[in-house]
């Protein structure tokens, strides 16, 4: 995998140029792509002719080469949100984010691919570790081109598990920032209160370069993790749907960030905790039948059966369910403050196990979308191997607004598993 942080030092140090860093990327493309098809659209002409403009290497990410999520607004590339609806369409503007990232020195390689809508009907992305098993979804594109060497950056969303999940799949690190730390506009919205846009990169100081680069936020925390922090392991009421890997990860994170000098203690999720996660999909689906509700009247014929057969039944939940799901939301917040009182971070599964073999279906979000939900940040942590051989990561929970405290966490745990 390419490590963004270093080539970015070394693009600044003159040991490489950005034109040479994007040929390495257009040369990985063309090696790696055609089994993995990570992307669904490329301009790899304009991105090499990009990285030869004066001044890069000066710049937050020095002329790095980054993808965008298919469901982002890009200018100059084709946006079509997973979906044949949108096939062809060429917004007028970037979404910020994307802006954002160009005016830090990132130059645009392509748009990664995304299941429909970022919902469930699988994107054609391989996981790179083995092309029968589902790269997770819906940032499929994104997280499979880290993966696969061909990026060493990009953009992808989360409305339950879409950046933690396909992370873990695929083996690299996947950052769900606080709610809202990087703005959605420009993002085609499934559900207003949950969607996140977050980051993939190779490693957790990767993501916290990329992350401090693209906001202005001191978030970049170098080689300098954690020292000592309160950790609490959380295996909610749902850990008996987690696999013997998953379990098997998550007892050897802990075990390992306790040698590093953590504080290790379970805790048991409050009753507001866990009454939540059961209503997170309430509110995802009232707010897509109406984010989705012109594409489902005047383009059904033209949505997959699965998407077209949710929204219908999301339509007739009533008003009132919907805001009592987020009073309840609202409670659990509350409680989520007081649990972190007692710690600094949650470690808790990233995913039922690894990636399912199959393309049919991109795993299920149980793990993810209680802390979607709740809008604190979140880090899938690689380095674990299941049974198969297959990546099977853990994610480390942080305090909302606490993005800087959780990066330097996951750091942590990153380097205690890594040795």
């Amino acid at each position: 995998m390419l490590h963004a942080r270093d080539l970015a030092a070394a693009i600044r140090a003159g040991r490489t140029t950005p034109r040479a860093a994007m040929e390495q990327v257009a040369a990985a493309i063309a090696a790696h792509d055609g089994q993995v098809q990570a992307f669904a659209a490329l301009d790899l002409d304009a991105a090499l002719a990009a990285s030869a403009a004066a001044g890069l290497a000066d710049l937050p990410l020095a002329g790095l080469a980054f993808g965008a999520k298919d469901i982002l607004d890009t200018r100059d590339l084709v946006t079509a949100y997973g979906s044949t609806l949108y096939a062809g369409y060429r917004p007028r503007t970037d979404a910020p984010v994307v802006a954002m990232t160009r005016r830090a020195g990132g130059i645009l390689a392509g748009k990664t691919a995304t299941t429909e809508f970022a919902f469930l009907e699988p994107a054609p992305t391989r996981n790179p570790h083995h092309p029968g098993h589902t790269p997770g979804g819906s940032s499929a594109g994104s997280a499979a081109a880290v993966a696969a060497g061909m990026l060493p950056l990009a953009l992808g969303t989360q409305t339950a598990g879409s950046v933690i999940r396909p992370a873990a799949f695929c083996g690299v690190t996947g950052y769900k920032p606080t709610f809202r730390m990087l703005p959605t506009l420009g993002m085609k919205t499934f559900s207003w209160h949950l969607d996140t846009i977050g980051l993939f990169a190779a490693r957790v100081r990767d993501v916290a370069f990329a992350a401090g680069a693209i906001t202005g936020r001191d978030l970049d925390i170098a080689d300098d993790p954690a020292v000592a922090p309160r950790i609490g392991i959380v295996r909610t009421a749902r850990a008996g749907e987690a696999g013997a890997d998953a379990h098997r990860a998550l007892d050897a994170a802990a075990r390992t960030v306790e040698a590093a000098g953590a504080r290790i203690r379970d805790l048991d999720l409050p009753p507001e905790l866990e009454a939540a996660d059961a209503i997170h999909g309430v509110i995802q689906d009232f707010e897509a039948a109406l984010a989705l509700g012109d594409e489902l009247a005047f383009g059904r014929e033209r949505l997959s059966p699965r998407l077209a057969a949710h929204l219908t039944a999301a339509a007739a939940i009533p008003a009132d369910t919907y805001d009592t799901a987020r009073r309840t939301a609202k409670r659990a917040r509350h409680a989520l403050g007081d649990l972190f009182g007692e710690v600094d971070a949650l470690l808790t599964f990233s995913a039922p196990g690894p990636a399912p073999e199959g393309l049919g279906a991109t795993g299920s979000p149980l793990f993810n979308r209680l802390w979607t939900l709740l809008g604190c940040p979140a880090i899938n942590v690689a380095g674990l191997v299941a049974g198969n051989g297959m990546p099977v990561g853990v994610q480390v929970v942080g305090r909302f607004g606490r993005d800087r405290q959780l990066l330097a966490i996951a750091e942590l745990v990153e380097s205690a598993i890594r040795r």
